[in-house]
């Protein structure tokens, strides 16, 4: 599934983080390089994604220019990139802290809508 925009992220929107990040994400892609499909509207179709809906709601995925899927901390990596935020999530990404930053993720992803209460 390509699009004409760099990144398609699909995200869940009964999430309240996921829905916030996506929020930030939009305010600041000036240029429109991201897409944003909500994987909870009716109008999504997974099969079209070619990712089963069970992994969808586990974590947060994206569909690249070249058809190529990334998930979970890449997505977050890629999005910033894109827009030009690439600086702020770097260290995410550093040899170091890379392990670190992903197993936070697989945290917050896991426990997103009991975290989200604290919001």
């Amino acid at each position: 599934m390509k699009t004409q925009h760099s990144i398609h992220i699909l995200y869940d929107g009964n999430c309240p983080i996921c829905c916030r990040k996506t929020e930030f994400l939009k305010r600041h892609d000036q240029q429109g390089k991201l897409l944003f499909s909500d994987i909870r509207a009716e109008n999504f179709h997974t099969l079209k994604t070619g990712i089963p809906q069970h992994d969808l709601q586990k974590q947060i995925h994206a569909i690249l220019r070249d058809g190529s899927i990334v998930s979970r901390m890449e997505v977050i990596r890629a999005a910033y990139r894109e827009i030009g935020l690439g600086w702020i999530i770097a260290p995410t990404d550093w040899p170091l802290f890379r392990p670190l930053f992903d197993r936070l993720y697989d945290f917050v992803a896991k426990h997103r809508l009991s975290i989200s209460r604290f919001f």
